[in-house]
């Protein structure tokens, strides 16, 4: 069975920063590539960030590239993702989620690729 916890989120004004955990546990993610997708009411699941197994290959969406920045823990299936910047477009229920290869696919920025998802972490941002 594969866990993912994401921890950190909150209700924070425009122009705050917040940062968010993920920890994965169970066998199949010993050598997993991490992401974080987030998904706001009535929306579809949208992309934020991926990070390789390494820590060496990080991909983001053009929303998150500049304000936002995932790492990993070295040796682990912990993640986090540093949001900067924050605006009230980036309001959403933020997901955690893991793959089963540990590299970085084409395929990456769409939900296909991954294997194991968390249930979130809610970001409010405010005006």
């Amino acid at each position: 069975q594969v866990q993912l916890v994401e921890s950190g989120g909150g209700m924070v004004q425009a122009g705050d920063s917040l940062r968010l955990t993920c920890v994965a546990s169970g066998r199949a993610t010993s050598k997993a590539a991490m992401g974080w997708f987030r998904q706001a009411p009535g929306k579809e699941r949208e992309f934020v960030a991926a990070i390789n197994w390494g820590g060496a290959v990080t991909h983001y969406s053009e929303a998150a590239q500049g304000r936002f920045i995932i790492s990993r823990d070295s040796g682990s299936n912990t993640v986090h993702l540093q949001m900067n910047s924050l605006k009230p477009e980036d309001t959403a229920n933020y997901l955690c989620t893991a793959d089963s290869l540990g590299t970085l696919t084409a395929a990456v920025k769409t939900t296909r690729h991954w294997d194991y998802w968390g249930r979130g972490t809610q970001v409010t941002v405010s005006s």
